[in-house]
This record gives structure tokens, sequence and C-alpha cells, in this order.
């Protein structure tokens, strides 16, 4: 595990910045995950899915995070106007287009936003981020069609 975690950090991050909205929570979030995980490293059964267990346990921290500041606050979630996003593409149109999207899929409900970081960002099949967000695949499915056409429509048909 301890080998595994510096080559994941990255993804892991950048899983954290799309469910937090901030890069400060992100740093956070991912601290924990990677505090966590070496806590539990007894848990972590050797030959499986490193990543998907790291994803897994970020998602339970975050989702615990937002819990409690509901109860403490009355929200959990961040504006999106007080989202930070990297622009690390060559073009300007292409850090404005970059940061349109990515406003489109943090406006998603929760539920459709991971989903969507889990397969399209982060390529995993179907069957492998319903394991990890525990839920039926036919949800995921579901939950991406909806992502897709919420999307969509926020999109002229030419950039789409």
């Amino acid at each position: 595990m301890r080998e595994g975690l510096p080559a994941l950090y990255p993804r892991l991050w950048r899983f954290a910045l799309m469910l937090s909205g901030s890069r400060a929570a992100a740093d956070d979030l991912a601290q924990k995950a990677c505090t966590r995980a070496l806590e539990n490293a007894g848990k972590f059964e050797a030959g499986t899915h490193l990543d998907r267990w790291m994803f897994t346990l970020t998602r339970r921290i975050w989702l615990n995070e937002l819990r409690s500041e509901a109860v403490r606050r009355g929200n959990g979630l961040v504006p999106v106007e007080e989202v930070e996003l990297a622009a690390n593409s060559a073009s300007s149109e292409a850090n404005i287009f970059t940061g349109e999207v990515f406003n489109a899929i943090r406006n998603l409900p929760e539920s459709q936003r991971e989903t969507v970081l889990l397969v399209y960002v982060e390529g995993y099949a179907y069957k492998d981020a319903a394991q990890m967000l525990e839920i039926p695949i036919g949800t995921v499915m579901s939950r991406l069609a909806a992502a897709r056409k919420s999307i969509a429509q926020k999109f002229p048909d030419e950039r789409a």
C-alpha cells in the first residue's frame, strides 16, 4: 500500500477536488483518506485494486464530512462560484470550455457527479463504479444517462 499511494495520489486528489469543490478541501480530504488507509492497512486485501479501495474510502470520508457539516451549519455543499479549477490546457478557449464543463459537472446532483467522475474521468467500468458506490449497475447507467442529458442541455450542439 505504501508503494501504491504515491502513484495514486494525483488521481485521488482530483477526485477529492471534484467532490469538495476547493483545492484546500481537496488537500485535506485526500490527506485524510491516505491517513485512514495507512491506519487501516490491515483491512486492505493484497492483490485487490488499491485505487478502488481508496476512492471508496475517500467518498465515505466526504459523505461523513457532509453529514457533520450539515448538522453544524445546515449545509455541506460548496457553491459552484467558489470552486477553484486548474487551467492546464494550452489555449484560453480550451481552459474556458474545461471550466464550463467542470462547472456543469459540479452542478449535477452529488450522486450523478460522483458517478460521472468515476466512469468518465477515472475510466472505471460500470460494474467497478457500482461496487465502489455500493449501488446496482443499473443505477450507475441511469445516473450517467441523466447526467449526460443535463450537461448536453447546457452546451450548444456545436460544442457538445
